[in-house]
């Protein structure tokens, strides 16, 4: 092979494998009031925790990212223009790229044993109701009761989701063995911190409301998990 042609080559491979990157960016800390936004042409999230930005820079859950205590508590606003002719489902990609750039983010993945839970129907069976077509969209947060601060889930979802909203609140894994395919109507809350003075309202933890709410149950489960381990990050980005 002609070393000319052999070049040509080599370099299209070298294109091919460069990531996609974000024509502009702009990275700052902020108030952690997550409001975010994704349109074919924009990328604005704002407000959101270190973790949750790695959540979607490597479509991970919560639980599968390893790193330093700051992550959880550090919230920055981006606002990114995606290139003309890139589609939304390269944006992960881009998001790496600039926790590279901005944060001089290292890492590897490795596979560990995790303690989780799996998500199964309970004995006396599911609770759930079918949503109807146009229920509102699943979501997961918190509100707040008399006696404080509640997490919540609520809306149209497959039970597959739940596990993954689950886990996030939990910070643990959690797999769908349901065997149920539909989706819907989810409201389930729970109080996380219980004062001694809480009324009964709000004292269920979260295995006893799946279960009194959903006819769900958390059984325990060790299964292996694709870690995200964080090698080095700085907490305050690079100029932009």
């Amino acid at each position: 092979m002609k070393p000319t042609l052999l070049f040509l080559i080599l370099s299209s491979h070298a294109v091919a494998a460069a990531p996609h990157r974000f024509e502009t960016a702009s990275v700052k800390p902020s108030q952690c009031r997550v409001q975010n936004a994704i349109d074919p042409g924009m990328v604005a999230l704002h407000g959101d925790p270190m973790n949750v930005l790695l959540m979607e820079a490597f479509k991970v859950k919560v639980d599968q990212i390893v790193g330093p205590a700051w992550l959880e508590s550090s919230c920055f606003s981006i606002d990114a223009t995606i290139p003309q002719g890139v589609a939304k489902d390269q944006v992960p990609e881009m998001l790496q790229a600039l926790m590279m750039e901005r944060f001089k983010l290292a890492f590897h993945k490795e596979s560990r044993l995790a303690s989780g839970y799996a998500l199964v129907v309970d004995k006396n069976g599911p609770k759930l109701k079918p949503s109807p077509p146009d229920a509102p969209a699943a979501q997961s947060g918190s509100v707040t009761f008399g006696f404080g601060a509640a997490a919540l889930i609520k809306g149209s979802m497959t039970t597959s989701k739940l596990a993954h909203f689950l886990s996030n609140n939990l910070k643990v894994p959690v797999e769908d063995l349901t065997g149920l395919t539909g989706r819907y109507d989810v409201d389930v809350s729970w109080a996380r911190d219980l004062p001694s003075d809480a009324s009964q309202a709000v004292t269920d933890d979260v295995f006893t409301a799946v279960r009194k709410t959903l006819g769900l149950r958390l059984d325990k489960l060790k299964q292996s998990q694709d870690m995200v381990v964080i090698d080095h990050m700085d907490q305050n980005p690079g100029a932009n």
